[in-house]
C-alpha cells in the first residue's frame, strides 16, 4: 500500500496543485474565458454534458480501438515475415520508414475521398497506419536481438524454425513488442481524433472539439479535450495491462 500510495499520490497532488494554480490565474488576471477558460467553468460543462461526451468517446474510442487491433496484428505479423526473410527486410523496412514520415493532416482528407466521407473507415485506416509503424519498427528491432548463440543451440537441438521462434525469438522480443504496443495505444487516439478534425460524420470527440470552437464555447471544447485525455489514458492503461497480464503468465 504504501509503494502504492508513494506512486500514486505525488501526480495526482501535482495535478490539483496545476489545477488551483489555473483557476487561481483566470479569477485573479480575470482572463477572457475565449483565452483560458476556468477549471470550474470545464467542470460544469462536463458534468452537463456527459452523455454527449460518453458517446463521443465510444465512437473515437471504436475507431482508435479497430486501428489499434489491425494495425498491431499487421505490424507483428509483417515484422515477423522480414525477420525471416532478408529480402522482404529489405523491401518493407525503406517504405515503413517513408510512411512514418506521413502527416496525418495530408492523409485524412484523401482518404475521406476514397472510402466517403460519410463513413468511419477513413479514420481507422488513419489510426491503423499510425500503429502499424510503431510496432512494426519496434517488433523487428525486437526479433533481431536474439544472439547468435542462442540460435546456434536451437539447430544443434534440431529446431524447427517455428519451435525456435516459439521458445526463443518472440520471448527475447517481447518486451520490445510491448513497447510498441504502448506507444501505439495512445497513438491510435491522436490519429483518430486528428482525422476527425478534417470531416466525416460527426459523433466523434474531434467533431465536437471543431464544432464548440467554432460556435465559441471554449469551455465544452476543453471538456471534449479532458475527455479524449481520458480516454487515450485508458487506452495506454489497458496496454499497461495486457503487458503486465502476459509477463505475469510468462512460462519460466
Amino acid at each position: 500500500m504504501n509503494v502504492v500510495a508513494r506512486r500514486v499520490l505525488p501526480p495526482v497532488l501535482l495535478g490539483v496543485a496545476v489545477l488551483a494554480a489555473w483557476q487561481i490565474l483566470v479569477t485573479v488576471l480575470a482572463i477572457p474565458q475565449i483565452v483560458l477558460p476556468s477549471p470550474a467553468a470545464i467542470l460544469a460543462e462536463t458534468l452537463a454534458y456527459i452523455p454527449v461526451l460518453f458517446s463521443a468517446a465510444l465512437v473515437t474510442g471504436w475507431n482508435a480501438l479497430v486501428g489499434l487491433v489491425v494495425g498491431s496484428l499487421l505490424g507483428i505479423g509483417l515484422a515477423l515475415v522480414a525477420a525471416s526473410v532478408r529480402v522482404f527486410d529489405e523491401l518493407t523496412t525503406p517504405l515503413v520508414a517513408a510512411l512514418a514520415v506521413i502527416p496525418i493532416v495530408a492523409l485524412a482528407p484523401v482518404l475521406y475521398t476514397m472510402y466517403g466521407a460519410d463513413v468511419q473507415s477513413a479514420r481507422q485506416v488513419v489510426a491503423g497506419i499510425s500503429v502499424f509503424v510503431p510496432v512494426f519498427l519496434n517488433t523487428l528491432r525486437g526479433l533481431r536481438q536474439t544472439r547468435p548463440v542462442h540460435r546456434d543451440l536451437m539447430r544443434a537441438y534440431a529446431a524447427t524454425r517455428w519451435q525456435a521462434m516459439r521458445t526463443v525469438t518472440l520471448p527475447t522480443a517481447r518486451p520490445f513488442i510491448f513497447t510498441g504496443l504502448r506507444i501505439a495505444s495512445s497513438l491510435s487516439v491522436i490519429a483518430a481524433l486528428v482525422a476527425e478534425y478534417f470531416g466525416g460524420p460527426r459523433g466523434g470527440l474531434g467533431t465536437f472539439i471543431t464544432a464548440s470552437v467554432a460556435g465559441s464555447d471554449y469551455a465544452r471544447a476543453w471538456s471534449y479535450v479532458l475527455a479524449s485525455i481520458v480516454l487515450g489514458l485508458l487506452f495506454y492503461l489497458a496496454a499497461l495491462a495486457v503487458e503486465n497480464l502476459a509477463v505475469r503468465h510468462r512460462p519460466a
